[in-house]
Parts: C-alpha cells; sequence; structure tokens
C-alpha cells in the first residue's frame, strides 16, 4: 500500500461554514481557498451555488486555482422531475467549477420518510443526476449520504446505491459517515464489503468527528483500499466537527508513505495554512493541536530536555519542522532557523544562511509573537518586517502625523449617523502634504486621507482595495486596557494578488494603521 496515491477533498468553505460560530464571507472563502491550493490540496468544495448569497457572492468571482479542482456541491435531482427541469439541480452546472460532488440518500429509512419516495426512485434519481451532470462538467462525485447507517439497515440496498452511482460514471463514490458514529473496525468490515462492488480507486471517504474517531475512521477506509478522503482545516464542522485533514496528511505521508497531491514544500506550509484559518475565525490556534500546535514539540526542563538535546526522536515522533513547526525547549530554544530561512525564502528575501542576522532576526520574531504580533496569516508583514531588519525597504512616504474623530449624531432626517473623518499629515518625496478625507469608519477615512496624498505621487495606488478587515484581542482579562491585533486583507485589482498585513496597538486605530501602513507599503514595493 505503501507510495499508493490518495486524493484530498477540502469542504472547510462548506462543511466548516456549519460550524456553531463561524459565519465565513465571500473573502474569507477565496483567502481559504487560495491558501488550500497552495498547500496541494487536490479538490476544494466552494460551496452550494443558490443555497446563499455567500455561496453565490464567490462562484461568481471565483479565485484562480493552480492545482485544486474547484467543486461545486448540491443534491442530485428532485422526484418528480427530470435533472434538466430542476431548477436547483441545474444552478450546479452553471459555475466555473468544472467538478460537481452530488449528495443523496443510500439509507432506505431515509429514502422512505426523508424523502418520501420509492427505493427504486431514488436509485433513478442517483444514475439520471449523475449522466446528465457528465455532459456539463469534468467530472462528477456522489457523497453517499449515511452510507454507513445504511449498510447496517440494509446492505444489499446501500450498495445498490453507490454501485448505480459508479456505473452511472461517478468519477467518486464517497461513503460518508453522517452522524459520526461509526467505529474503526465497523468502517474497515463494510469499506472492504464495499470494494467487492465499486473499486477502491473510485471510493471516498467522508467521516465525522462525533466519537472522536474521524481520523482514525479515515485512515482505516484508506487500509480497506479507498483512495480519497474528504475533510477539512483543523476539523471545522457542524456538532464535534469533521474530519481534520490537518492531521490527516501528515499521517499519511509520514507514517503510511502515501502520496498525495502535497508535496515536501506544501507540508512544511501545514502549520502557516492551520493557523490562518484560525487568524481569518479570529479565535486562538489550537497549543495542543497535533503536528501543528504551539505545544506539540515543547519540552520543559529536565529529564526530557536533557534526553531531547541528545537525541530528539526520544520524545519527537517525527522532525517538526517537515510541518512548519519547531522544536520549543525551556531551558535553551535553539530551533526555528530552518524555519525562518524557508520563510524569509518564500517571501523572496535573500540572505546568507550563515548571516548572523538570522538568528537575532529569529529572536525578534518570537519577541513579537510573544507580544501579540504573530505572523501567521500575514505573509506581507512578515516579509516587511524581516526586509526591515535586514535593511531592505525604501521609505515611499512617511505618516508625520494623523488624527480621526468620530461622530455619532442625528442627521436632519432624524435619522442615526455614524460619520467618520480623519486628517493626515504626510511627507512624501521631501514635501509635507495634508489632507483630510471621510468614510465609512475610522479606517476607511484614514484610508481615504492617505490616498488623497499618495495616489499623485503612486498612481498605481488606485489598483489597491481593502477587501477585509478583522479585529482580535489579545490578553482579553486586561478588559478596555487589552491589546489589539488587527488583520486587513488586500487586493491588487489589477493582477488579482492578495496579501494580509497585521497590525497591534493597546488602541484600535493606531493597530489598524500599522497594519494598513504594511499593505500600501507592500503593494509599492511590489508594482
Amino acid at each position: 500500500m505503501s507510495g499508493e496515491r490518495v486524493y484530498l477533498y477540502d469542504s472547510t468553505l462548506r462543511d466548516g461554514a456549519q460550524t456553531q460560530g463561524v459565519d465565513f464571507t465571500a473573502a474569507d472563502k477565496v483567502a481559504i481557498a487560495t491558501e488550500l491550493d497552495r498547500l496541494g490540496i487536490d479538490y476544494v468544495e466552494g460551496g452550494w451555488p443558490g443555497a446563499n448569497a455567500t455561496d453565490d457572492q464567490f462562484f461568481a468571482n471565483p479565485p484562480r486555482l493552480r492545482h485544486a479542482r474547484l467543486s461545486a456541491f448540491g443534491m442530485t435531482r428532485r422526484s418528480g422531475r427530470s435533472a434538466d427541469n430542476d431548477p436547483g439541480f441545474q444552478a450546479l452546472l452553471t459555475t466555473a467549477a468544472k467538478v460537481v460532488t452530488l449528495v443523496g440518500k443510500t439509507w432506505d429509512h431515509q429514502v422512505k420518510v426523508a424523502l418520501g419516495v420509492e427505493l427504486d426512485e431514488n436509485l433513478r434519481m442517483v444514475g439520471d443526476s449523475i449522466k446528465v451532470a457528465l455532459d456539463k462538467v469534468d467530472e462528477v462525485m456522489f457523497d453517499a449520504e449515511h452510507f454507513f447507517d445504511g449498510y447496517k439497515a440494509n446492505p444489499e440496498y446501500a450498495l445498490s446505491c453507490v454501485e448505480a452511482a459508479y456505473k452511472a460514471g461517478a468519477r467518486w463514490v464517497v461513503l460518508c459517515d453522517t452522524n459520526g458514529g461509526t467505529l474503526p473496525h465497523e468502517i474497515h468490515e463494510i469499506v472492504t464489503a464495499v470494494t467487492a462492488r465499486v473499486p477502491g480507486d473510485h471510493l471516498g471517504i467522508h467521516c465525522h468527528n462525533d466519537t472522536e474517531n474521524a481520523v482514525a475512521n479515515s485512515l482505516t477506509a484508506v487500509r480497506a483500499g479507498v483512495r480519497q478522503i474528504q475533510g477539512t482545516l483543523n476539523g471545522l464542522g457542524e456538532r464535534c466537527g469533521n474530519a481534520n485533514l490537518v492531521s490527516l496528511i501528515p499521517t499519511l505521508m509520514l507514517k503510511m508513505g502515501m502520496q498525495t497531491g502535497v508535496d515536501a514544500d506544501g507540508l512544511r506550509h501545514l502549520k502557516t495554512a492551520s493557523h490562518m484559518l484560525d487568524e481569518r475565525l479570529n479565535r486562538a490556534p489550537n497549543r495542543h493541536a497535533p503536528y501543528v500546535g504551539a505545544s506539540a514539540f515543547a519540552h520543559k526542563g529536565g529529564l526530557h530536555a536533557s534526553a531531547v538535546a541528545k537525541d530528539p526522536s526520544c520524545y519527537e515522533h517525527i522532525d517538526p519542522e517537515t510541518v512548519g513547526n519547531m522544536r520549543r525547549v525551556v531551558v535553551s530554544d535553539q530551533s526555528g532557523r530552518s524555519n525562518i530561512l524557508a520563510r524569509l525564502a518564500e517571501a523572496g528575501v535573500v540572505v546568507d544562511p550563515a548571516d548572523e542576522r538570522v538568528n537575532a532576526l529569529l529572536a525578534q520574531v518570537k519577541e513579537q509573537e510573544a507580544n501579540g504580533l504573530t505572523f501567521d496569516g500575514a505573509d506581507a508583514s512578515f516579509e516587511l518586517f524581516a526586509r526591515r531588519f535586514l535593511g531592505g525597504v525604501p521609505e515611499f512616504f512617511n505618516v508625520h502625523s494623523f488624527r480621526v474623530i468620530d461622530e455619532r449624531r442625528y442627521n436632519a432626517r432624524g435619522e442615526l449617523a455614524i460619520v467618520s473623518e480623519a486628517t493626515a499629515r504626510v511627507l512624501v518625496d521631501g514635501r509635507y502634504f495634508m489632507e483630510a478625507g471621510e468614510g465609512h469608519g475610522p479606517v476607511n477615512a484614514l484610508d481615504a486621507a492617505l490616498r488623497k496624498v499618495l495616489v499623485p505621487a503612486f498612481p498605481a495606488l488606485e489598483r489597491l482595495a481593502l477587501v477585509d478587515y478583522k479585529v482580535r484581542i489579545m490578553a482579553p482579562e486586561r478588559g478596555t486596557a487589552a491589546v489589539t491585533r488587527v488583520m486587513i486583507e488586500s487586493a491588487d485589482t489589477e493582477t488579482g494578488a492578495r496579501w494580509t498585513t497585521v497590525g497591534i496597538s493597546e488602541d484600535i486605530i493606531d493597530a489598524s494603521f500599522n497594519a494598513l501602513h504594511d499593505s500600501i507599503v507592500h503593494f509599492l514595493m511590489k508594482a
């Protein structure tokens, strides 16, 4: 089995969006899809066209993916309608996605009760939908919902459903443990039975984590023959979540010797991808997450630290740097040098690995991150921080001072209005300029004031767009005096390039300015 190819399918943008407290914007979806593509995921499910405005907005302007294939998710045709005459089904075939994933029932109880149709009609719904979809897209997958419960209740009917999908032309037939209640030994037994009817290289697995077995069940299914795994970043999903791809990917590659679309460079990007998602959700990454958590390779002083110093393999099952993490030994932390060099290379910063400044830069990064200025998910700010430290960022302009005024009042029509105004004094090319701007909130007003000064000097800034803004409170125990971290996502409207910058301060406006300033400087440096 070692060396065989396993395909990775990420459903974070749909399954992950069903997590309590998670509400992705279209900009979030674009950024996450781009990160998954960079990681090396084979399929990225964008969502359900027609289901909500966010998914429609995402599919109307999908990201440019280099490796991953974009998938649209939806249902098979409804009973009593042909696939050509079902608006919901047809909506799946009108997007830019060339892969469609169709969900259908395979549990006889749900076919009769939830759908209210005859068992044979359900089989026709599956087969007809796949055949019609294949005329419009390159690949069709069938998500066999509640398959394992269906198999336990009526093995022959559940098998007839997946067999109907395969014979209709489905590239992948995905066996879903929808309520997360199946255990690993059951997964192995049932998947083995399925492979007698559908070849393993056409089978996938989709596990929920309600018994904390989603990762184990997915790996067991691979051992039983399936060659596609579906999951989400950090295990996001409704109830207890989905199979965690961040744990599955390195286990497949480093423990089981399987080939995936993720190469060695992608694997070193795993921690960054995991933490990027947490940053977009404004939540702290799980320190104890396997492979990528801050404590995954941490050793306190004493016997363990002494042993690790002599032979890291005593207490580390892999080299932490293979997944972009680092060893942390409280009494003597000498790790992270290769990580910082890799991040510099990714940013295009050329530096001699033997340069003594690398160690000093690493120390500065750790100090800043201890103060709350994490660079995970903010590569543009990291690049600027490194270049400034190494002496390589031009001073395009200097903001000498700025002032922001917010006024909350009722206007002449008796409507409550919030008016934000900013004034900025900026040094450009040896001359001072002062301009004022209004906007929807203080950050927008400050951006408007800066642009009035900077666009005449740097016309390319007309292409700079701010597409997302997130605030997170660090050290919340300090209440209103806590440090605020702001992350701003920006885009070049001409090239489509996107980047994220970060700023921290006890003052939210100052933190916002720091992130905004980095965004403008990064754009000017690249443009």
